[in-house]
C-alpha cells in the first residue's frame, strides 16, 4: 500500500522512538516488552495493516520460542549442578579466557545446525556458571549473541533469515540450495565469529571472580524456580509478538523506501535491523534478480546490526530476558562492536566485490 505523508512521518518518528526511548527512559527500559507491544499496535494501526491473518501470526509465531524457553528452563533447573561442575572443570583445565573463546566460537559455528534459539538457551545458562561478575557476563553474552546471529544465518535451519533468503533465491538465476549461504558468506562469517570470540576471551581482570557459579545479585537467586521460568517465558512471548506487529506495521514504509536503494545505501540503512526483524527486512529486499554483490552487502549488514540492541535478534531477547540485561547495558557493550564490524566489513566487501 502507498503511505500518505502523515503515515510516513508517524512511522519514521516511531522508529526513532523505538531506538531512543529504551536507552534514555528508565520506565521504558524496565517494561521493554510492553513498550514494544504498544509501538507495534501503533505501527499496525497507522499503516492500516490489521488483518485476521496478522493477529493469528502474532499469536502463533512466539509459541515455539516460548515453549523452548520454558522447557529448557525446566531442564536446566535439574541439570544446574552438573553444569556447574562441567564449567568449573573447563575453566580449571583450559583457563577462563580459552573457555570463553571456545564457548563463543562453538555456539556461533554450531548455531546454523542446532538453531539460534537452542544456542542462546545454552549460552544463557552456561555463562551463569563462569567466574565472572555481571559486567563480564553481559559483555560475554553480547559477543556470543553476535557470534550466534552470524553463524545461524548460514542455513535454513539456524534462523528465519536464512530460510527467507534461500526460499526467495531457490529458482533462476541463483538456484540456491542448502549450501548456498555457506558458499557465499562462509569466510566472512567465520572471520566475524573469530573476531568476537577473541573479544570475549580478552576479558578484563576486574570482571573475574574467584569461583564459578557465584551469583552476585538477589534477582538471580530464584532464577530456576518454576514461577521465574514461567514469567520469563511469558515475557519472551510478548516480546516476539510485539516484534511481529512492529515489523508488519513498518513493512509498508520499508517497501516504499528501502527496497529502492543501492547496495551501498542498503548496507547502512539496514542498521534498522537493530530494532526490526531481519527476516522481514530480507523479505522486502531480496528478489530473484538481486546480484551476489548486493546480496552479500545487505545480508552482512542485517546480521551485524541485529546484535546492536536487544530487539534486533532472538538470541539477544532470550539472553537478556534470562539474565536480566537492560537496554543500556546491552548497548554499552554492543553498539561499539557493531560499528567496528559494520565499517570493517563495508571496507572489505567494497574491496573484494568491486
Amino acid at each position: 500500500m502507498e503511505l500518505g505523508l502523515w503515515q510516513t512521518a508517524s512511522l519514521s518518528l516511531l522508529i526513532l522512538v523505538v531506538l531512543l526511548l529504551p536507552l534514555t527512559v528508565h520506565k521504558v527500559e524496565e517494561n521493554l516488552e510492553a513498550f514494544l507491544f504498544c509501538c507495534g499496535i501503533f505501527a499496525v494501526t497507522v499503516s492500516k495493516s490489521w488483518s485476521g491473518s496478522l493477529v493469528l501470526t502474532a499469536l502463533e509465531d512466539p509459541i515455539k520460542i516460548t515453549l523452548a524457553v520454558f522447557f529448557a528452563g525446566l531442564l536446566f533447573k535439574y541439570c544446574n549442578k552438573h553444569l556447574q561442575k562441567a564449567a568449573k572443570k573447563a575453566v580449571g583445565f583450559l583457563g577462563l579466557r580459552t573457555t570463553l573463546f571456545l564457548i563463543v566460537f562453538l555456539l556461533g559455528m554450531l548455531s546454523s545446525f542446532i538453531t539460534a534459539i537452542i544456542a542462546a538457551l545454552i549460552l544463557s545458562e552456561v555463562v551463569m556458571m563462569l567466574p565472572i561478575n555481571r559486567e563480564g557476563r553481559t559483555r560475554t553474552v553480547v559477543f556470543a549473541c553476535y557470534s550466534i546471529g552470524m553463524g545461524a544465518v548460514l542455513t535454513a535451519i539456524g534462523e528465519p533469515l536464512g530460510t527467507v533468503v534461500l526460499s526467495k533465491l531457490s529458482g533462476e538465476p541463483h538456484n540456491a540450495d542448502f549450501w548456498f549461504l555457506i558458499e557465499h558468506l562462509g569466510w566472512y562469517i567465520l572471520g566475524g565469529v573469530v573476531f568476537v570470540s577473541l573479544l570475549a576471551s580478552a576479558i578484563r581482570a576486574d570482571t573475574i571472580k574467584n569461583a564459578p557459579g557465584v551469583k552476585e545479585d538477589a534477582a538471580a537467586t530464584d532464577e530456576h524456580s518454576v514461577k521465574s521460568i514461567a514469567v520469563r517465558a511469558g515475557k519472551v512471548y510478548l516480546f516476539v509478538m510485539a516484534l511481529v506487529f512492529l515489523g508488519d506495521g513498518l513493512k509498508p514504509l520499508a517497501q516504499q523506501t528501502i527496497s529502492k536503494l543501492s547496495a551501498g545505501w542498503l548496507y547502512w540503512i539496514n542498521m534498522l535491523s537493530a530494532v526490526l526483524d531481519n527476516a522481514t527486512m530480507a523479505a522486502i529486499e531480496v528478489t530473484p534478480d538481486i546480484t551476489t554483490r548486493s546480496l552479500t552487502f545487505l545480508l552482512m549488514s542485517l546480521i551485524i546490526s541485529g546484535g546492536m540492541l536487544i530487539p534486533g535478534n532472538i538470541p539477544n531477547i532470550i539472553c537478556a530476558s534470562k539474565l536480566g540485561i537492560k537496554s543500556k547495558e546491552w548497548a554499552k557493550h554492543a553498539v561499539g562492536v557493531g560499528a567496528v564490524l559494520l565499517i570493517a566489513f563495508f571496507v572489505i566487501l567494497s574491496a573484494v566485490m568491486k
